[in-house]
């Protein structure tokens, strides 16, 4: 049990008890209070008189309230098993955004900012970043245009791409589509998974309902023996969601017009102007670089992969056509690591118990960074609730929640909440992902208001004869949101602005990124490690059952396992990263068009797949005959909708820093406390705070380098 010190945190954590109707009124109540305070500042202060404090604070203040309840509201839609909640979320983040897109424009506002901003007062670097950043905003949305149609055009188009990309992401979280096998068909896909599906009645009666969750897919592409089943699969989940498929299309069009009436040539040169690539010409070349060097790897690895599939495929009498397919894939990476590296992933997910994994996780984020994670469970749940119903601070049952400290060594401070909700289910967001529930900074009187935040994954529940067991990915994507949920948790900003991960989209990857190297390092894979077998008497007596005679496995991971697991981090590395390249390149395509003409004319589902067979020489459906509109996938790429608008190559470039980092301060001894420490202040506490080439280049010493990134993927 924690100690007494460290069951009391100074601040109550945020409360999920709305409903339909009061998420509707609160959003209206925050959009009422928010534009009091606007009309305030514009009816008390005159362009000759505006300062920093009475305009930009006032208003940042106003915003840190803001964001306490806003970014709860529009959570949601992303987590209720509440129909009713999750569309009066969604209505209440337009209604909001609404509300942003209007403040953005308002001209009486710009014209005090402007005066603020040409007044040149001496200020903190971090208020000075919040005027520059202000003022440019203002100017991006709009307000550098004439009043009159033009500025009204953009306007509208704004209100649109707003709405377009709720009703996107509620369509991708509210899909249930699948489809029936027979267990035929399903051959090869491992019983734990099988067990777990819905069983099917009259027309269906012995089949199994296959949904499109990772869960679901995934172990399905890497094992179903059938090709066809694995085709049938693919070619469903790139269709999953095509009422998506009008709306992408729309709003690639209305970027295009949108960034052509501010005067920019398109909608990547409007983005990417404030990133730290700064012009679309920096990221095509880093992507053209990047293609170039991993293309012949990608063909070596595809030959050996084809001479994998016609020794299996003769091994069954089956016939062979010469072609490596995009359905293939999964299935033969996953045999190659078997057969040449003994690698055996179930094997290996057997060492990695959800549970355990997480308090591995936290013990080495304790350690590096100083710090202490308490589980609120119980009873202390119902203490520190303001209602004193426990069931209040968390949004489902399923959820864990913990109070997060700065150990003695740092002050025993208090740092924040972190929530933990790992299940899939029905109308919940599908992947993994790290929200913002309420943002830390530093309120009027002086005072820090700590942050609370949720990771979001869906892995594969408990049954009562096995724990939840991580394969080695999904150990790195734990690694890599829970990235994103440090840096959210330690960082230390004056305004909600810049908090944690809001940073510049080509550098928010890149903690996350770094934080994943743990996860292939051996000494931290051991720690981490605890076959299931050896939790309980029963999870024993279970795998018994199934094993038959054979030996306990120890209880941590072997050391060959460990070498053998290390040894494949780069196996098919060229294709993993091609795939990455598809869609960045897709990206900058439809956001970089010549004309308007041409992007209104652009064959958006063709290109994608067009884009993905030359890059990845993969060959899909396409060479059967169905032509090159077989699948819309940009119809589930929620990424390009949701913020990473030619953003997306900020994956690739932020593995360039994350790898730099890596390699120059952690890669000799990864569990150096003082390194960790320096990370944590230099680069995790900063945040959004100030120039990111800047943090990067203090932590670094110099200017960042591309040669650990290549030296890492073997291209160097």
């Amino acid at each position: 049990m924690a100690p007494e010190h460290l069951r009391r945190p100074p601040q109550a954590p945020p409360v999920f008890t709305a409903t339909a109707q009061s998420i509707v009124d609160d959003a209206k109540r925050l959009i009422e209070t928010s534009r009091k305070a606007q009309d305030a500042v514009v009816s008390n202060v005159k362009s000759d008189s505006a300062t920093f404090d009475s305009v930009l604070k006032t208003l940042a203040h106003d915003e840190n309230l803001m964001a306490l309840e806003s970014h709860i509201l529009s959570f949601y839609q992303a987590v209720s098993t509440e129909q009713a909640l999750r569309d009066a979320s969604s209505k209440a983040e337009e209604m909001m955004d609404n509300f942003f897109i209007e403040s953005a424009m308002r001209e009486d506002i710009f014209k005090l900012v402007d005066a603020v901003l040409n007044k040149n007062e001496t200020l903190h670097p971090e208020s000075r970043r919040l005027l520059e950043k202000e003022h440019k905003d203002f100017i991006r949305n709009g307000l550098g245009l004439p009043a009159g149609p033009k500025r009204d055009r953009f306007k509208e188009i704004k209100m649109r791409l707003s709405h377009i990309s709720i009703e996107f992401q509620k369509n991708l979280n509210e899909e249930n589509e699948g489809i029936w096998f027979t267990r035929e068909e399903l051959n090869g896909v491992p019983e734990d998974v099988l067990s777990g599906l819905k069983k099917g009645e009259g027309a269906n009666e012995g089949k199994l309902w296959l949904t499109f969750k990772y869960p679901d897919l995934f172990p399905t592409m890497k094992y179903a023996k059938n090709p066809e089943t694995r085709k049938k699969v693919m070619i469903q989940n790139e269709n999953k969601c095509n009422q998506n498929v009008p709306l992408f299309r729309e709003s690639i069009v209305l970027r295009d017009e949108a960034a052509r009436l501010l005067g920019y040539p398109n909608h990547a040169a409007f983005r990417i102007e404030d990133k730290m690539a700064k012009t679309p010409e920096t990221v095509n070349s880093f992507l053209g670089d990047l293609r170039t060097r991993l293309t012949v790897g990608g063909q070596k690895e595809i030959q050996n992969l084809l001479q994998l599939k016609k020794t299996d495929l003769e091994a069954r009498s089956e016939s062979f056509d010469g072609r490596y397919y995009l359905w293939d894939h999964r299935f033969y990476d996953r045999l190659m690591l078997e057969k040449d590296f003994s690698l055996d992933q179930q094997q290996i997910a057997e060492y990695f118990p959800l549970q355990t994994t997480i308090e591995g996780m936290l013990k080495i984020f304790e350690e590096l960074f100083g710090l202490v994670f308490v589980e609120i469970t119980g009873e202390d749940r119902e203490k520190i609730a303001p209602s004193g119903k426990g069931s209040d601070i968390v949004w489902h049952e399923e959820v864990q929640i913990f109070s997060v400290w700065d150990d003695e060594g740092e002050g025993s401070g208090f740092v924040g909440y972190l929530y933990l909700d790992l299940f899939p289910r029905s109308g919940k967001y599908g992947h993994a992902a790290n929200f913002n529930l309420q943002p830390g900074f530093i309120d009027a009187e002086g005072n820090r208001h700590y942050p609370a935040t949720a990771l979001v994954c869906n892995f594969t529940k408990p049954t009562p004869k096995k724990p939840s067991l991580l394969k080695h990915d999904e150990v790195v994507t734990l690694f890599h949101e829970l990235g994103h949920g440090i840096h959210d948790l330690v960082s230390k900003t004056i305004y909600s602005r810049f908090h944690g991960t809001n940073t510049v989209r080509d550098f928010v990857e890149a903690p996350s990124q770094m934080l994943e190297n743990w996860c292939w390092t051996p000494s931290q894979l051991k720690s981490l490690s605890k076959h299931y077998s050896s939790l309980s008497p029963e999870y024993l007596a279970a795998w018994q059952e199934q094993a038959g005679s054979a030996a306990q496995p120890a209880e941590q991971i072997p050391d060959d396992v460990i070498e053998n697991l290390i040894r494949t981090k780069h196996v098919n590395g060229a294709l993993f990263n091609l795939r990455q390249l598809h869609f960045g390149i897709f990206d900058m395509t439809v956001h970089e068009p010549a004309s308007h003409e041409d992007i209104e004319k652009l064959p958006i589902s063709a290109t994608y797949n067009q884009l993905r067979k030359q890059i990845t020489q993969m060959d899909g459906p396409e060479i059967l005959e169905q032509g090159d509109e077989w699948g819309h996938g940009e119809g589930t790429f929620g990424h390009l909708i949701g913020g990473y608008d030619a953003g997306y190559y900020g994956y690739l470039s932020s593995q360039v820093y994350s790898t730099d980092m890596f390699y120059t301060v952690f890669k000799s001894n990864p569990m150096d406390p003082k390194a960790g420490r320096r990370y944590r202040y230099q680069v995790l506490e900063k945040g959004g705070s100030q120039d990111e080439m800047k943090t990067l280049t203090e932590f670094l010493g110099r200017e960042p380098k591309t040669d650990a990134f290549y030296k890492d993927l073997g291209l160097a």
